[in-house]
């Protein structure tokens, strides 16, 4: 008897020292979150900082997206000069893009054609005549550079960029070149003429060049209406008298 209750005492005065002596969950848990700043939690404003630029990544690569895609218009940033806060009426082609890109191809494929061209038709078939030969690869060059020749011409008068200031008698355009690269012109509305010709797409003529502006998408009616002068004739001059 005296042996159990020993054991009993002891155990009670173990109990009793591990409740005084170590802290509850509870207290543990205020003191360590004691230290920490009255707010919104910290783990949805780290996440909320690292979605910022995600969302960047994600809209330059749909812009980039587009950029490459082929469209008809203007782009919603603009075309040749991006980004430049222009001033006055601002004309844009709505094939420009387009036209630079068949242009492009039509230049590559121009000059693989001169370039390889008479080397793969003397290494194939060895038993064909020379002059043959010859005679392929020259009519090959010249279909190649025709349609390449052709393609300036018809798209030459094409303007792809338009720009007049409201009250100013000259207005710049930008044309495109032979090798794809815009030629910046300024012309005056005193030169413009109608464009007597058979040719298509054409709008008018200045300084012995043609021009032409879709008017589908040229929305300032005053502008338009200077670029395509009417043709003056005996019958309205003579009334005008």
């Amino acid at each position: 008897m005296a042996r159990a209750a020993f054991l009993h005492l002891l155990r009670s005065q173990s109990r009793h020292h591990f409740s005084t002596n170590t802290p509850s969950a509870y207290h543990c848990f205020r003191s360590s979150t004691r230290g920490l700043p009255v707010g919104p939690n910290p783990i949805f404003k780290v996440s909320s900082q690292l979605a910022v630029p995600q969302r960047r990544w994600a809209s330059q690569a749909t812009a980039t997206e587009e950029d490459n895609k082929i469209s008809i218009g203007p782009r919603s940033g603009g075309q040749f000069g991006e980004g430049d806060k222009e001033s006055g009426v601002v004309y844009h082609g709505p094939i420009s893009a387009t036209i630079k890109k068949v242009k492009l191809l039509s230049l590559s494929t121009c000059c693989l054609s001169v370039s390889l061209g008479p080397v793969i038709t003397f290494m194939t078939s060895p038993d064909m005549n020379v002059i043959l030969k010859g005679a392929v690869a020259s009519s090959v060059i010249f279909f190649s550079a025709t349609t390449t020749a052709a393609l300036h011409w018809f798209v030459s008068p094409y303007i792809h960029k338009l720009r007049w200031q409201p009250g100013s008698d000259t207005f710049e355009v930008e044309m495109m070149s032979w090798l794809a690269t815009p030629i910046p012109k300024t012309i005056k509305f005193a030169d413009i003429r109608p464009a007597e010709t058979n040719r298509p797409f054409v709008t008018f003529k200045a300084n012995g060049n043609f021009y032409f502006v879709d008017a589908e998408h040229c929305h300032n009616k005053a502008l338009l209406a200077r670029l395509t002068p009417q043709k003056v004739t005996h019958e309205s001059a003579f009334k005008n008298l």
